[in-house]
């Protein structure tokens, strides 16, 4: 059978969301590996609103998928070809991403995860936000592990897993026809390995017309007969404008310690960034955070003006660890911070595990992660995200560990 490729596929929808059906959702299927199905430029609007993907082209980003949400106040570009990352969300003159030193939206085909002693992944690392996992993330290196029947194997791992330069299967695109009228782009993506992993990723991003915030909804399966070990961490990444001398992070901390030696000698500036400075080395500190009476927690970077922020709230049921990565280098170099929601911390799975960091899905087992973003302009509106924090934290005096922990 011949593959599809619609060229251009044009639905032009003249009224705003909220005078449709209040029947079935709307969907449109943009790629399928079932329907053996590739639309490589397709548009959907609505008013008020669109969703439009194209294929790019040029150097390593030839034939990389790129999916634009706008509902009217964001603008969110989701990548299918990349593991349904998100590449940048822009508001005005607001961005969620940063100016990494790799600047085309890479084709996996042409990253070899294992180069450079397993920092592969690094050649393509560019994006606000990009899933480390599934069946492992953190740093690469060495580990041995029960293999399933009995025995052990032991496995070199690379930099934060596969996930992320995997394309989608399926991708589609939703629209409610219930109010809110929430528009989602869901794609599903498996990392499948023969004596290995049987794991399903269904990620959705989602928005309504008009507001300043969104939502990324995943659910991860494991379609295997065994129990399998799995990891996530959603690697969110933040530069200029919000990024800056003086920018400050909050989050409601229970506990704070640094990665290693040299992150702890700037343990009691963790919450706090430098200028652009060349040179600069990561530092790297682990979060346990604190969370309200319906398990909620959240993280708030913004400006040094404290008139810019962004925000993100999750479940410390499903995530309930957080790493905070500081990499104020030079601009050339990639000015960029990390704050990164997870199941565990960065360190390699072998760490992870004799921590007690690594969760197991029984077969069948499905784990649901949702992450809440919202942007957030004026004094008033960062003030108001930043007491929330604060109204977390309490009068919890946190506890800050001066040592990295013992591994």
């Amino acid at each position: 059978m011949a593959r599809c490729r619609c060229f251009t596929f044009l639905i032009a929808l003249g009224f705003a969301l909220p005078t449709l059906s209040v029947h079935a959702d709307q969907r449109y299927v943009l790629t399928s590996t079932e329907q053996n199905l590739h639309r490589d430029s397709w548009k959907l609007s609505g008013g008020n609103w669109s969703v439009e993907k194209k294929a790019l082209h040029g150097g390593k980003q030839e034939g990389v998928d790129l999916i634009t949400i706008d509902n009217g106040v964001l603008q969110i570009d989701v990548i299918p070809t990349r593991g349904m990352s998100v590449y940048e969300v822009r508001s005005g003159d607001m961005r969620l991403g940063w100016d990494s030193p790799v600047e085309d939206i890479v084709h996996p085909a042409l990253i070899d995860l294992e180069s450079r002693g397993g920092l592969g992944w690094l050649e393509g690392f560019n994006e606000w936000m990009v899933r480390c996992g599934l069946e492992f993330a953190g740093h690469p290196g060495t580990d041995e592990f029960e293999d399933g029947a009995g025995g052990t194997t032991t496995r070199d791992l690379t930099l934060h897993g596969k996930i992320g330069n995997i394309p989608a299967s399926e991708v589609e695109v939703i629209i409610d026809t219930a109010a809110p009228h929430r528009i989602r782009v869901r794609g599903i993506v498996y990392e499948k390995f023969f004596y290995g992993p049987k794991l399903k990723l269904v990620t959705e991003v989602s928005v309504v017309p008009g507001q300043d915030s969104f939502r990324i909804d995943d659910t991860v399966e494991n379609l295997g007969a065994l129990e399998q070990e799995f990891q996530i961490i959603y690697h969110a990444n933040f530069g200029a404008p919000l990024l800056g001398a003086g920018a400050t992070v909050h989050a409601a901390v229970k506990s704070v310690a640094p990665m290693d030696a040299h992150a702890a000698e700037s343990i009691d500036s963790y919450a706090t960034y430098l200028r652009p400075t060349a040179g600069f080395v990561e530092q790297v500190y682990l979060v346990e955070p604190l969370a309200d009476e319906h398990n909620r927690t959240g993280a708030v970077l913004h400006n040094a003006a404290a008139d810019r922020a962004a925000s993100m709230h999750w479940s410390v049921e499903q995530l309930p660890y957080l790493t905070i990565w500081k990499n104020t280098a030079a601009t050339e170099d990639g000015y960029v911070t990390g704050i990164e929601p997870a199941t565990g911390y960065p360190y390699n799975r072998k760490v992870e595990r004799a921590a007690g960091r690594v969760p197991k899905l029984s077969p069948g087992q499905k784990r649901r992660f949702t992450l809440d973003i919202g942007l957030h302009r004026g004094e008033e509106s960062v003030k108001t995200v930043v007491d929330q924090i604060k109204s977390l934290q309490g009068d919890h005096q946190p506890i800050v560990n001066r040592e990295p922990p013992r591994s």
